[in-house]
């Protein structure tokens, strides 16, 4: 209950015991200041005394609806508040668990995509080291030739 609540059912609470003191007071100085015979005043008390009864009666009933309805409007609200909360929290775990979802597959697309430009680099740098070995192997085997020609040549 907010302050703003519980301050108007103390101001309620104390209004009705302001009209039930007040009523008590007033049909007291009544029979005191009326000059009637005692029957007569006693009468009058007693019809006073109901009729404050009643008032206090009807308006601890007018009080008690208003708060019954201000428990059940403040009731509903709290329901509505925890189903948009449950509503909401629903919604961001799905949109969580989605952005999950997304992120594994791009890494995994990404970790697909690395792995292949590095076997497909892997591929180009053993041809090139292939090529290379075998234009070194070439230039070995012909400069080895000239070595030995030269070599020939000179005895």
């Amino acid at each position: 209950m907010s302050n703003v609540e519980h301050h108007q059912m103390e101001t309620e609470s104390n209004f009705l015991k302001g009209i039930f003191i007040g009523s008590l007071i007033g049909a007291v100085a009544a029979l005191l200041f009326a000059p009637k015979p005692g029957r007569e005043m006693r009468s009058d008390l007693s019809d006073k005394l109901t009729l404050a009864t009643d008032k206090t009666k009807e308006v601890a009933g007018v009080v008690t609806d208003k708060t019954k309805s201000l428990a059940s409007t403040v009731g509903e609200k709290a329901t509505d508040l925890a189903s948009t909360v449950s509503a909401k929290a629903s919604d961001i775990f799905t949109t969580v668990n989605d952005s999950k979802q997304q992120i594994a597959a791009t890494l995994q697309e990404t970790g697909k995509k690395i792995g292949d430009t590095v076997g497909e680099a892997s591929a180009d740098v053993a041809s090139d080291v292939a090529d290379a070995s075998k234009e070194v192997a070439d230039e070995a085997k012909d400069t080895k030739e000239e070595v030995t020609s030269s070599y020939k040549s000179s005895y």
